[in-house]
């Protein structure tokens, strides 16, 4: 009996160990299972809340095939471009539109408002995107009369001698500013920049120096040209942002554009072999509303594009810097472009040629100035948004007395929205106001006396 009850109480120990046992099997299967998961994925964790906001797969996709990436706030020493405060900086697009480029930015044109930036102030090589300065130059210096288009040039054999794109000048030939223009705007020559630079400043070396000022006026602060083609040198550089600047401003010149917006053309039209002209910009022709500007490569640069395109009242600028081939690089700034015209358009203020108002200059020859814009005048908005409250005012500086200079301050044209500011336009007197001799102020005095109205 002894011995039964003994094995008795050994089988139920047994028993009950068995239990005990098995339950903490059961559960160290699934603790098991969690460490092994988190040795394999270290980042995962079950009930850790940061990962609540994690991709999934689908997302994950989605985002890698747009690469999708956050944009990166810029330094406080850089400057931001903000001419419009309707436009926010948080309202810019959080995809990547140019995501082969190493810098890119999308400019609107009357406004100067910044629609798109990716590492804006990076300076790089900008290959023959050069030459938009050296046409602005050669447009100033028609404007101010110094040359004519029909103005002959000899080329020189140091112009003769650039190597890349070029019009095939030979040292000695003569070709109008006209069709050198033409051969920059065009097909990049690196002849016809140097023949040009050397007509207007005499030489290279010289027109290069007139090339920084010129960027230094223009608050072009992160470039520098060692030459007028683009063609590789030590400290020639620029960036996305102050190339959207020089563009935006070489666009002042209306005629530009009849250059630059052209596929194809001749030169030496008048010997046995014209010279035929194909548009290096493909976009010209492929692109509704594109009209300019230059494109360029070397193999430091890579491939390069300062392109504008222009619909309706809105003219944008794109500059796409350091893609990976020309069919990227048409393709991303095609989508600049889309996504300009798809959200935004321009409300126009005042047209080029529309009379603005009048100013009285105090003891002038003249008594009163027309104010006429010499520039489109516009807000940039977002399509579909409400532009009844839009209004603007033509604010005077309060005392202006001769003598004036032509271009000096005289006022802006303020735009509201309702009681908020949205932006503002310098005005400048158009000519020169001479002080008005004794005589003509002793009439006018004379003329208030006796009550009589002189409007000279």
């Amino acid at each position: 009996m002894k011995l039964r009850r003994m094995g008795l109480i050994v089988l139920m120990w047994i028993l009950i160990m068995g239990v005990v046992q098995g339950g903490l099997a059961v559960f160290a299967g699934p603790l098991e299972t969690a460490e092994a998961s988190e040795e394999e994925n270290p980042s995962s964790s079950l009930w850790d809340d940061s990962q609540s906001d994690e991709q999934s797969d689908e997302e994950r996709q989605e985002a890698e095939a747009f690469e999708i990436q956050e944009a990166e706030e810029p330094a406080a020493s850089e400057p931001q471009d903000k001419p419009q405060d309707s436009i926010e900086a948080s309202e810019e697009p959080k995809v990547d539109l140019a995501p082969n480029a190493k810098s890119a930015i999308l400019m609107d044109v009357d406004t100067g408002t910044i629609l798109f930036e990716k590492n804006i102030h990076e300076k790089v090589p900008p290959a023959s995107i050069t030459k938009i300065m050296t046409m602005l130059l050669v447009m100033e210096a028609l404007e101010q009369k110094k040359i004519t288009l029909d103005e002959m040039v000899t080329a020189s054999e140091r112009a003769a001698s650039m190597g890349g794109s070029q019009i095939f000048l030979e040292a000695g030939e003569q070709m109008s500013v006209a069709d050198l223009l033409k051969g920059v705007a065009m097909a990049s020559g690196n002849d016809a920049s140097v023949a040009l630079a050397e007509k207007i400043a005499g030489s290279e070396e010289m027109f290069v120096q007139m090339m920084n000022k010129r960027a230094q006026e223009l608050g072009m602060t992160n470039t520098r040209f060692m030459n007028s083609n683009g063609l590789p040198a030590e400290n020639h550089y620029s960036t996305a942002h102050d190339i959207a600047i020089m563009s935006r401003e070489l666009l002042r010149h209306e005629l530009i554009t009849e250059y630059t917006g052209k596929y194809q053309d001749y030169l030496r039209t008048d010997t046995e072999n014209p010279f035929w002209l194909v548009n290096t910009n493909k976009l010209v022709r492929f692109y509704a509303g594109v009209d300019g500007l230059k494109t360029g490569y070397t193999s430091e640069a890579k491939f390069c594009l300062a392109a504008t395109a222009k619909r309706d009242n809105m003219r944008v600028i794109a500059v796409v810097l350091g893609e990976p081939n020309t069919k990227t690089r048409n393709a991303e700034v095609a989508a600049l472009f889309d996504y300009a015209f798809s959200q935004y358009g321009n409300l126009p203020i005042f047209k080029a040629g529309d009379e603005i108002g009048t100013f009285e200059v105090a003891k002038g020859e003249v008594k009163r100035i027309a104010i006429t814009a010499e520039r489109p005048y516009s807000v940039l908005i977002r399509k579909g948004e409400d532009t009844e409250k839009i209004r603007h005012e033509l604010v005077l500086e309060p005392k202006l007395e001769a003598p004036i200079q032509k271009g000096q301050p005289i006022g802006k044209i303020v735009v509201y929205k309702g009681e908020e500011k949205l932006t503002e336009f310098p005005l400048e007197s158009p000519q020169d106001v001479n002080k008005a001799g004794w005589w003509t102020l002793f009439k006018r005095a004379a003329g208030k006396m006796f009550f009589v109205n002189e409007e000279r």
